[in-house]
């Protein structure tokens, strides 16, 4: 059996495109259906049902699929171990992170990695923490870099990187930023701009808020940038890490609520975890990257 085919069986299942694919393995659209073709031929059955713009697996296809990655994971991790023999690590590593921690928790975590480490490649994948998780506990993923579960599954190994304190704030022109201080009470008639309902950020606000009702919602969206700038030209009051806020938003202490979320890294318990993503997890830990903002 061709690893090629392999490879390209998983992009076009990820991209559910063909072109896409291609794409991703810098090769042209034909070369991808042939290699399809001949993994097709190798199996005498179907991986791949095309219905009008929809690709979708086949029975076969969806008990080939774990299989296959789970044959292209052991060959990179074959690859990096015979790299390691040198002292040298080499191969790939495709890890997870949410924008929030992207931008401000993991530039100095990957400057660190990649001058110990120049012959590995980060290929770096942007997604909601919730998402990162699932890939995770799915075999998708190796290792994510993300805002952990408050309860995770028992399939997950979550290890806490960062404390990550939030505060209520609010823009200057916001009818609460000339107070002194603020109840829970306050907020509840007041448009708040929040992560979405489902995230693990906006469960953690709601329970410490205890609010007897939620109050109107002005904007949800899980990009913390987004937010900030919407707070701060005076569309609502939110909540925010901490470390993010500045001289544009007038933040709250609010007696009896102590939010912070936890960051940290994810990976399956039942993974064995390649020499790269050891290593990432090692860089980690080390201080003075490991710090509590």
């Amino acid at each position: 059996m061709d690893i090629q085919n392999l490879k390209a069986f998983i992009a076009v299942f990820e991209h559910q495109s063909f072109s896409k694919a291609a794409e991703q393995l810098n090769i042209t659209q034909p070369a991808v259906s042939k290699r399809i073709a001949a993994l097709e031929h190798d199996y005498s059955t179907t991986l791949f049902n095309r219905i009008g713009k929809s690709i979708i697996l086949t029975e076969a296809g969806a008990i080939l699929l774990p299989s296959a990655r789970l044959i292209i994971e052991e060959i990179k991790r074959s690859h990096q171990s015979i790299q390691g023999l040198s002292g040298q690590l080499g191969g790939e590593l495709k890890l997870a992170t949410s924008h929030h921690i992207g931008l401000h928790r993991l530039p100095p975590v990957l400057r660190a990695f990649s001058t110990a480490h120049e012959n590995v490649e980060l290929d770096l994948h942007f997604m909601d923490s919730e998402q990162a998780c699932e890939m995770i506990e799915n075999g998708e993923l190796e290792l994510a870099i993300v805002t952990l579960p408050r309860k995770a599954s028992n399939n997950l190994v979550t290890e806490l990187i960062w404390h990550d304190p939030l505060v209520v704030v609010v823009g200057k022109t916001h009818v609460l930023a000339s107070r002194q201080q603020i109840t829970t009470e306050d907020l509840i008639d007041k448009p708040a701009i929040l992560p979405s309902h489902e995230t693990f950020t906006r469960s953690m606000i709601e329970q410490q808020l205890s609010l007897k009702h939620m109050p109107p919602i002005a904007l949800e969206t899980n990009y913390m940038e987004t937010i900030k700038m919407m707070i701060s030209i005076g569309l609502g009051w939110g909540v925010l890490p901490k470390s993010m806020i500045d001289g544009e938003l007038v933040e709250f202490e609010i007696e009896g609520v102590h939010m912070s979320r936890e960051l940290g890294a994810v990976y399956h318990r039942n993974r064995t975890l390649s020499s790269a993503s050891l290593a990432m997890l090692k860089v980690l830990k080390i201080a003075p990257l490991n710090k509590t903002h």
